[in-house]
């Protein structure tokens, strides 16, 4: 996942160079408030507040769902980044996904809220990225399961995951 193009949204990694990282943390949030809340511009078919809990299948998320993972993600990830930085090769607790989206009941969000919460995750984890200097690039961390990260695979991983959600529902950078 990390060392490949995503067959499905195109991400890949190794064109994401350490001096941009920050930057397009930064964007991936552009697009998900129009998703979230916004009506459409012709006033056909269903958007905004009450089409973002629609799922389009029974196992695929609602676009609010993804998105409070998008924004979980990227507090997840500052929080990682922060331990590599000040610890030495911290092991990272798990995180389920699938848990956290029961636990913190994402479908019943505020849509508007989650909007405004997601836009300010990626900047805070785009800003942690923008402080990322030199060695720091190659400092270490790990998953339970034993998966080793660097800071740049932690900070690719979390932007496939910002890009990729995107992809999923259709926003598009503006």
């Amino acid at each position: 996942m990390l060392g490949e193009p995503c067959p499905d949204c195109g991400f890949d990694p190794a064109a994401v160079p350490d001096a941009e990282l920050p930057a397009r943390l930064e964007r991936a949030q552009q697009g998900w408030a129009d998703v979230l809340t916004e009506p459409s511009a012709t006033g056909a078919g269903r958007r905004g507040r009450e089409a973002a809990r629609e799922r389009p299948a029974a196992p695929t998320w609602a676009p609010l769902e993804y998105a409070c993972h998008v924004r979980d993600v990227c507090t997840v990830m500052r929080r990682r980044l922060n331990r590599m930085l000040t610890e030495d090769d911290p092991e990272f607790a798990d995180w389920d996904q699938d848990e956290a989206a029961v636990a913190e009941d994402y479908l019943g969000q505020d849509p508007g809220w989650v909007a405004d919460e997601l836009e300010e995750e990626c900047a805070a984890l785009a800003a942690a990225y923008a402080e990322v200097t030199g060695s720091q690039w190659d400092r270490p961390g790990r998953r339970s399961d034993g998966h080793r990260f660097t800071v740049r695979t932690l900070g690719h991983y979390a932007l496939h995951e910002l890009e990729h959600h995107r992809w999923d529902v259709g926003a598009r950078p503006t």
